[in-house]
């Protein structure tokens, strides 16, 4: 219990030294609390990618598993929190490159538009309705607006993640706000249940 408190502490104050100090000990006690504490907004991360949430779930527990292997790479010079969320955006790029679905999807050229789920994870979004917006571009559109206008890449980062040429992510993301000003304009977001690509 006591351990419990001292952990409780340290977080609540954004101190992590122990925790981590702990986890790299591969104490399970620690893995899971420190598991529990970033979940739930790193789902939320890994949720702005995909298009469903058994996606992002999926995406968030592949996440995690490089975050124990790797945890001795974070040397404290930034927030832990920001390393894990970066592992979560790189791994979440992996996973539409790899999955055939979203492999499929992940096209920078011109694409139809497509109506996706409406569910969503338990976790607190800032602006849920523009975040289900951002969901319903196609997969690649989605990608760049994201690493752009939510994570803060520059276009010259993104083109050197997704392997694509620094004017073409400045083409999509302006293409993909074009989208979203129009959805926004023709649509009341109270009324729309999910079908803000359907024209």
């Amino acid at each position: 219990m006591q351990r419990k408190g001292k952990y409780y502490c340290q977080m609540r104050r954004m101190d992590y030294n122990q925790l981590l100090k702990d986890c790299l000990k591969q104490k399970s006690e620690a893995q899971k609390m420190l598991y529990e504490h970033f979940a739930p907004s790193m789902l939320g991360v890994c949720f702005r990618y995909t298009k469903s949430l058994n996606d992002a779930e999926e995406v968030l527990q592949e996440g995690f598993v490089k975050v124990f292997t790797r945890l001795n790479q974070f040397k404290g010079d930034g927030e832990l929190g920001g390393w894990i969320r970066r592992i979560m955006v790189n791994t979440a790029l992996t996973y539409l490159k790899t999955n055939q679905k979203y492999r499929y999807e992940l096209s920078y050229d011109e694409m139809p538009l497509h109506v996706v789920s409406t569910e969503n994870p338990i976790v607190n979004l800032q602006s849920k309705e523009l975040a289900e917006l951002i969901r319903q571009l196609p997969t690649g559109f989605q990608t760049i607006f994201n690493l752009y206008a939510v994570e803060g890449y520059k276009h010259a980062e993104i083109a050197s993640m997704l392997g694509i040429n620094e004017g073409t992510s400045r083409s999509q993301y302006a293409r993909a706000r074009i989208l979203l000003i129009e959805w926004i304009e023709k649509f009341s977001l109270k009324e729309k249940k999910g079908h803000y690509g359907t024209k």
